[in-house]
């Protein structure tokens, strides 16, 4: 017997699964900018460390835990690794 594997070719049929749908093909590309734009904070911290850099970075991954992008936890060890960096250089 086969099966149907679930990709996105399968297209819903119920009114609210295709809804459900379009929503996540929004969130998926707005959570694809904040996470890009994350990364490019962070490796501009890693390539050039200054006080400037580090600013952003902080407000960028406050916000980002703020709207519960990434966990607390991450944000202060993403900070406290690369503000040694910035000590070290």
């Amino acid at each position: 017997m086969q099966y149907i594997k679930a990709t996105e070719n399968t297209m819903p049929i119920i009114k609210s699964a295709k809804k459900k749908m379009r929503k996540d093909k929004t969130r998926t590309a707005h959570n694809k900018l904040k996470k890009d734009a994350m990364r490019m904070v962070v490796k501009n911290m890693r390539r050039t460390p200054s006080t400037e850099n580090f600013a952003s970075l902080e407000s960028v991954l406050d916000k980002a835990v703020k709207t519960n992008f990434i966990h607390l936890n991450k944000a202060s060890r993403l900070k406290s690794r690369l503000s040694k960096l910035m000590a070290t250089k």
